[in-house]
């Protein structure tokens, strides 16, 4: 069992140039896999729930190569992948489980997808549902959870979909199911998720009736040329955090993805009043980018709830450890997608404040944080979770005495140099 052993800082100085984003990493990979030409991949990450979908996609027939740092993905089109003959492991990757579930629905044969234990306690029929009523077939022998055995066809139906939770990924398997209908497959959502599907395979999104409405169908035609992925936003939230909470502290985070979709940690931490500037540097497939600086703040307490949860899911951990910090009372709500992640993130985050001392009070869908502006070393049990792992290796980074951070190899899981970047290797 792996362990990290942490030590307060009296500053902290970084320059940190981010690895490829993971959400974009996955669609780069599927949607190449779609396409019949070859696609040239450069920036991908190689965490591992990336390679989960690596994999997947190469027991399918797709040929997957790393060639220096370019990775060559040679297209089967939409309809030229192979049956497995295994079961498909996707590892740790809701992502990978959830998006090729819609592509596997439209495929003329049978395919059986798992994944660790993590993914065997996610819950699937908010996908389940939708596919059976485009006309897949979806055995689950887990109570609407992994193990899936998905027979598909090359004849699904359209249907409108109105969402029930809000999930991206969830979004992104129906309109991936959609590209195998004849007619408009229609998805409405109340809050707009992050729309990296939809950039990338260019759908376009309406606002109508108050929903956000994105189709497509089988007529779909999209052009994806050669692929760079810019840098994870969800790994920038950990510097910039570390670089508002240690005192003589300066973090400048290149590579940053700045798409709406994922940028609301940044408007929590100014609005909790990080001393935090954005600078948009151009563009990179279809998505803004830019560098991010930070510097020693002092935060205060604030509310995090509506329609900018979606946004901050990811990254509410290690909001929640800044909140520790800040003065007065910060609440978190209408965040019960946290319960269903890699772990439950709400009893997680909760468990271990209060071990380092802090005031924290869970609730069904969220929390509240006292900040005291202190916490103390101590142990903390990550629950295989990399996001926790990593929000309170920041949170040691503050705190007084030493902190023991247990399963600290889970962070492989979406950011691999993490413990390099934060000890000043890389």
């Amino acid at each position: 069992m792996a362990q990290t052993v942490l030590s307060p800082q009296t500053s902290f100085h970084r320059t940190v140039f981010l690895t490829g984003d993971k959400s974009i990493s996955h669609r780069a990979l599927m949607f190449s896999a779609l396409k019949k030409q070859t696609t040239l991949i450069s920036g991908l990450s190689e965490a591992a729930d990336p390679m989960s979908t690596r994999t997947v996609l190469a027991q399918l027939g797709v040929s997957i190569r790393k060639k220096g740092e370019i990775w060559e993905v040679k297209g089967v089109g939409r309809t030229g992948f192979k049956p497995f003959s295994g079961v498909l492991d996707v590892g740790n990757s809701g992502t990978t489980i959830r998006l090729m579930s819609g592509i596997l629905a439209g495929q003329p044969f049978v395919s059986e997808l798992t994944g660790d234990s993590s993914i065997r306690k996610r819950p699937m029929n908010r996908i389940i549902r939708p596919l059976t009523q485009m006309g897949a077939g979806i055995e689950s022998v887990n109570e609407g959870r992994a193990p899936l055995k998905i027979t598909g066809t090359s004849r699904l139906a359209a249907i409108d979909h109105t969402m029930e939770v809000s999930s991206a990924q969830v979004k992104s398997c129906i309109l991936l199911a959609g590209l195998y209908t004849k007619e408009k497959t229609i998805v409405r959502e109340k809050v707009k998720t992050r729309d990296h599907t939809e950039r990338m395979l260019n759908l376009t999104t309406v606002e109508k009736d108050g929903y956000f409405v994105t189709e497509s169908s089988s007529s779909h035609e999209f052009d994806l040329p050669d692929i760079t992925v810019p840098g994870d936003p969800s790994s920038a939230a950990f510097w910039a955090v570390a670089g508002c909470l240690v005192p003589n502290s300066l973090v400048r985070i290149e590579n940053v993805l700045l798409n709406p979709t994922r940028t609301g940690f940044i408007d929590v931490l100014k609005q909790m009043g990080a001393d935090l500037t954005v600078t948009v540097t151009g563009e990179c497939q279809k998505e803004p980018v830019g560098t991010l600086e930070i510097r020693s703040s002092s935060l205060k307490g604030v509310t995090i709830a509506g329609e900018i949860i979606p946004n901050v899911i990811d990254e509410i951990p290690v909001l929640a450890v800044a909140a520790a910090f800040a003065d007065g009372i910060t609440e978190i709500r209408g965040a019960e997608e946290l319960r269903v992640k890699e772990c439950d993130r709400i009893s997680a985050i909760v468990q271990n404040l209060k071990a380092m001392g802090g005031e924290a009070e869970e609730f069904k869908d969220g929390m509240k944080i006292t900040g005291t502006g202190k916490l103390t070393g101590a142990v903390i049990e990550t629950f295989h979770d990399h996001r926790i792992a990593m929000s309170f290796a920041i949170a040691s980074l503050a705190a007084s005495g030493e902190t023991r951070i247990q399963n600290s190899d889970c962070v492989k899981i979406s950011y691999p140099a993490f413990w390099e970047i934060l000890a000043g290797n890389s």
